[in-house]
Order: C-alpha cells, then sequence, then structure tokens
C-alpha cells in the first residue's frame, strides 16, 4: 500500500476519467499528487476524495494549451520539490469523428496541441525533475488506433500517435543517456466521457471502470519496469 510513499507524482487530466482514477491510484501507494487539469471543481473533488482516504495530494488548474502553462507549473513544482517522481499524461482531446477530407481544423489542431505538442513540452519541462528523481518514470496514455488506423478516426489517431512517437523516442533516448524510464499505456474500454462521446449506444457497463487502469499503471510505476514498456490493459469490469 506504500510502494510510493515519499514521493512525488503529477497527473495531467486528473479531473475525470482515467486521469482522477490514476491520480487516486497512486495517492493509496503513498506519493503526494499533484492534479492538474482545466476544470478546478473536479480537480477539487478529486482532491477530497484522495484526502479522505488518507492520501496528500495538491491541485494546479490550468490548460495544457495555453501558452507558457506548463514552463509555470514546472517551475511552481521546483520550487516545492527537489524532485519528480512519476510524470502520468493522460489528459486527451477527442476531436470530432469522420473521413479524413472532413476534418475540422479548428478540433485537429487542439487535439494536436493537447495530445502531440504538450507531450513533447511536459518532457522538456519536467526532464531535469525527472532525472533528479534518480528513477523517474514518465507514463503516456495512448489508443490502439494510433498503431491500429480506422475508419473515422484519424484526427484522433494521428494526435496520439504523434504523442506516442515523441515518448517512445524518449524512452530509447533515456535508456542510453539518462535515468528516466518510460510506459506507453493502451487503456483499452473504459467507461469514461470520451467513451461515451465515441460510442454513444453502448452500454457504459459493458466495459471496464477507470479505476481498473488507475491501479494497473499504479502498479507498474511501482514495479522494475523495463523502458521502454507497453502495457495494454485488458482485465474486465
Amino acid at each position: 500500500m506504500n510502494a510510493l510513499a515519499g514521493q512525488v507524482a503529477l497527473v495531467t487530466g486528473a479531473s475525470r476519467g482515467i486521469g482522477a482514477a490514476t491520480a487516486e491510484a497512486l495517492a493509496a501507494a503513498g506519493a503526494h499528487v499533484i492534479l492538474t487539469a482545466r476544470d478546478a471543481r473536479l480537480l477539487e473533488g478529486v482532491e477530497q476524495r484522495i484526502f479522505d482516504a488518507g492520501g496528500a495530494a495538491t491541485i494546479a488548474p490550468m490548460d495544457l494549451a495555453e501558452a507558457d502553462a506548463i514552463a509555470r507549473l514546472a517551475a511552481a513544482l521546483s520550487e516545492r520539490w527537489s524532485a519528480l517522481d512519476v510524470l502520468v499524461h493522460a489528459a486527451a482531446i477527442l476531436p470530432g469523428l469522420g473521413p479524413v477530407q472532413d476534418i475540422d481544423g479548428k478540433g485537429f489542431t487542439r487535439a494536436l496541441t493537447t495530445n502531440a505538442l504538450a507531450t513533447q513540452t511536459l518532457i522538456a519541462r519536467f526532464d531535469p525533475l525527472l532525472r533528479k528523481s534518480g528513477d523517474g518514470r514518465f507514463v503516456f496514455l495512448t489508443t490502439s488506433v494510433a498503431i491500429d488506423p480506422r475508419a473515422f478516426w484519424g484526427a484522433y489517431a494521428a494526435s496520439k500517435a504523434a504523442g506516442e512517437v515523441l515518448a517512445m523516442s524518449y524512452a530509447h533516448e533515456q535508456a542510453n543517456i539518462g535515468r528516466v524510464r518510460v510506459a506507453v499505456v493502451d487503456p483499452g474500454a473504459t467507461r469514461t466521457d470520451m467513451r461515451a462521446k465515441a460510442y454513444p449506444g453502448e452500454d457504459p457497463q459493458s466495459v471496464k471502470d477507470p479505476a481498473v487502469v488507475g491501479a494497473a499503471i499504479a502498479g507498474l510505476v511501482a514495479g522494475p519496469f523495463v523502458s521502454p514498456h507497453r502495457l495494454r490493459v485488458n482485465h474486465a469490469a
């Protein structure tokens, strides 16, 4: 239960779904978790659940797409903590589904910003703190369509594929020169708002709860996984 005691973790997209579940699982394992997302009210709810369970958390509301937001967050964290042990990039944008020729440029740009560009910026800004950990771990949440393209999913798949490539390239670079381990996690079918948006006719109870994925990620970062690592969470609800 205290596998991550004394460690500091940052989770993006921590206001709901897989991000919130991951934050709660990391806190339950003993980490102090920094929660970031756009909705401060929802973040406060996650923070309270962590407190009620005996854990420790700090909220940092922000929009990953906002200029310099990640840089400001990294500066704030470095003033309070000497190192960052775990960074989980769970935030993601699902643009409208449709044919490639009909992709909405505005929605696609926002997805690219959060799913891909923010991935690189997070790595750039937090790499120094992750290295100072001595065993820093970076986890990127991906999707099966990033490596197995599907009709009408082109915009989302492309944005997540770009983020995944950045994460895996970082992993190979760190294998030779750094001390940061990297894992790419495909959560599979999970009961989230994003899933409901993509599959409006699906019975939510037919897919697993986000807590299953959160527990899998917490277990992964608490263990000695070899970087780069890929995990697909297939457990039933």
